[in-house]
């Protein structure tokens, strides 16, 4: 049997991976559980040899999420000066920051990943990803010196078009529909079925950040009306979004 622990000290993510890691082992039949000793809350995973690849992969693909979500984020937080704009205008700068060039992110990470025997996630993340800081810094260092630049919201918004423009495509069209509780967005699943994206309904933020995560390919938006989120995606988005009010519809229905 091959045996890995990974330790870390924070709780919220401990727990996050837990719930992953015990999804991944039931499906190759391995044993996952935990306990804390010395600080370190310690995730214990087992599995047979011949499932071991397997289930590598998938802890390493949890691991670099993790890094590339909440590890970069709170980079950003910490070392990122923007100037004041709407706060959904930031948010949404941060987001695309957070997703720009993620897949040499993704690469860098995995290829310094071992698991050999067991994993310190925060010494990893301090000590054998110093070139992965490295390049957040530049791109952060880039956004920092241009602080006055970027005060101009013309110059704010163009700037953060081209970081979208830049993602990486995820999705190929995604469809948004707003009701009285907010939005809902659902995508291509298998054999032409669309599926409503987390199952659940997002507010203004949400929809921004959930459509930066998702860099569609095409967006369809049914809103009620025009407001500051629909248009900021009409401004980012520009050829690759088709909106259609609630007027607009009842117009096309009458014809």
């Amino acid at each position: 049997m091959w045996e890995f622990s990974l330790n870390l000290h924070n709780e919220e993510l401990a727990k996050n991976l837990l719930s992953s890691l015990k999804s991944l082992t039931s499906q190759t039949g391995g044993v996952v559980t935990s306990h804390e000793e010395s600080g370190y809350i310690s995730i214990l995973i087992g599995v047979n040899e011949n499932k071991r690849e397997e289930l590598e992969k998938g802890l390493s693909r949890f691991i670099t999420q993790v890094i590339c979500t909440y590890y970069k984020s709170s980079f950003l937080d910490k070392f990122l000066y923007l100037p004041q704009h709407d706060k959904i205008g930031v948010l949404a700068f941060k987001k695309a920051l957070l997703n720009f060039d993620r897949e040499t992110d993704y690469y860098i990470i995995q290829k310094n990943l071992s698991f050999d025997n067991d994993l310190y996630l925060e010494s990893f993340y301090e000590f054998k990803l110093k070139n992965l800081k490295s390049k957040w810094s530049e791109l952060v260092s880039l956004a920092n010196e241009n602080r006055d630049y970027l005060i101009s919201a013309e110059a704010f918004n163009d700037l953060l078009k081209f970081l979208v423009d830049n993602l990486d495509i995820c999705e190929d069209e995604v469809s948004v529909v707003e009701d009285e509780e907010g939005y809902k967005i659902f995508l291509d699943m298998q054999d032409g079925v669309r599926g409503q994206y987390q199952n659940k309904t997002f507010n203004d933020e949400g929809l921004i950040s959930s459509i930066i995560d998702l860099s569609p390919q095409k967006i369809n938006l049914y809103c009620n009306a025009v407001n500051n989120t629909t248009s900021l995606l009409e401004r980012l988005y520009d050829q690759r979004i088709v909106v259609k009010t609630q007027c607009q519809l009842k117009q096309l229905k009458k014809h």
